[in-house]
């Protein structure tokens, strides 16, 4: 039955899979490189078809209980003041933040695990899957899915190197922890300059509120573990900037042990498995933290692949080819960022002005649409 299955990630995917996989029988040990569930992140929208999954685990009411309760995003010049006002709430929608999501999904799943570890090393045959890690004992295990996110080692073991899959969006992006005190309550409140944005979340059930940046850019020298050089691309693009509260939200942010940084990139992969090894989550089809959707895809498509390897018995040839057509349009859909980075980062001052206009708020309060906002999955 295939019943030994390698899961590598204990994010909203892995965790997922895992769960619904020791559900339906099979043996699920999943590694994570952190010593432990990692606690910090920013808000996810957990919404549609990713309530029903999360219904099933048996976490939704704790999922709402633990709703970030942010309600609004504003735009505000030098001043603080608000020059256009957007409403976030939305029907069919929870919105929490990826640590408490990911520690309720941890609680339920009932398996295996090595933390502080990672795959180093695949070798497969006919009958399965020979995995070195750089901790542990090698094992075989019948499976192994990558559920390991954006910079994705299984997809590198399995696939090849990652420039042949990730899409840059023009974009880069960070965020850390920041100083509460600084915004609006339960609202995302952002600043533009030209080509960039700063901004601070607040949610209405943490202490801690959560600083964002995003600047346009031409593809920089970046290596995505090293974060004393991604601190210092976020100094260059925004030391310059004395505007509205940005010195603060930037000198906050380097200075925290959780700081993140990326490209602004999507997956793009003609299939999610390749023999007995298979993707899942971003390290399959990150839509970006511009879609707004990686929570939803990663509830979702666990779902699907551990649904599709119950229905064929642990055949994984059926099963991953079952799980790619249900899921591929799902994920299509929710790669089409649309205007989303357009209104939250104008190449030009002009541009916020006629964002604004458009929101026909120039001076007053009250909702207007809902663009995206950023979001991580795995």
């Amino acid at each position: 039955m295939n019943e030994r299955v390698l899961v590598s990630g204990a994010s909203i995917a892995g965790l997922t899979l895992a769960h619904f996989l020791a559900r339906s029988g099979f043996r699920p040990t999943v590694v994570e490189r952190a010593p432990a569930v990692r606690p910090g992140g920013n808000g996810v929208d957990v919404r549609g078809r990713a309530l029903d999954v999360v219904g099933r685990i048996g976490i939704r009411p704790a999922v709402e209980a633990a709703a970030a309760d942010v309600r609004g995003l504003r735009f505000v010049d030098d001043h603080d003041r608000t020059t256009a006002r957007f409403d976030l709430r939305t029907p069919d929608s929870v919105e929490v933040m990826r640590g408490d999501l990911v520690a309720l999904l941890h609680a339920r799943a009932d398996v295996e695990f090595l933390f502080d570890d990672t795959v180093t090393a695949l070798r497969q045959d006919p009958g399965g899957v020979d995995v070195e890690f750089a901790r542990a004992a090698p094992r075989r295990f019948d499976l192994v899915v990558g559920a390991d996110g954006l910079h994705s080692a299984v997809r590198r073991l399995a696939f090849g190197p990652e420039q042949r899959y990730l899409r840059f969006k023009g974009h880069y992006f960070a965020f850390a922890d920041a100083d509460a005190a600084l915004g609006e309550d339960r609202c995302v409140t952002l600043h533009n300059s030209p080509g960039k944005v700063a901004g601070l979340y607040r949610s209405g059930t943490h202490e801690q509120a959560k600083a964002y940046f995003m600047f346009r850019s031409a593809p920089l020298d970046l290596d995505h573990r090293d974060t004393d050089r991604q601190r210092l691309l976020l100094r260059e693009a925004f030391g310059g900037d004395t505007s509205w509260r940005v010195p603060e939200l930037l000198e906050g942010a380097l200075a925290d042990p959780e700081f993140y940084f990326d490209a602004l990139s999507q997956v793009a992969l003609p299939d999610w498995s390749a023999g007995r090894v298979v993707l899942v989550g971003d390290a399959a089809w990150c839509a970006s933290p511009a879609s707004g959707a990686g929570a939803e895809l990663a509830l979702v498509g666990a779902d699907r692949l551990a649904g599709a390897l119950a229905a064929h018995r642990g055949d994984h040839r059926a099963a991953f080819s079952r799980y790619l057509a249900e899921h591929r349009s799902t994920v299509r859909r929710r790669q089409r960022i649309g205007p989303n980075v357009r209104l939250m980062v104008p190449r030009t001052a002009a541009g916020a002005r006629a964002r604004d206009a458009l929101a026909g708020l120039r001076g007053r309060p009250g909702p207007a649409g809902r663009p995206g906002r950023g979001e991580s999955g795995a």
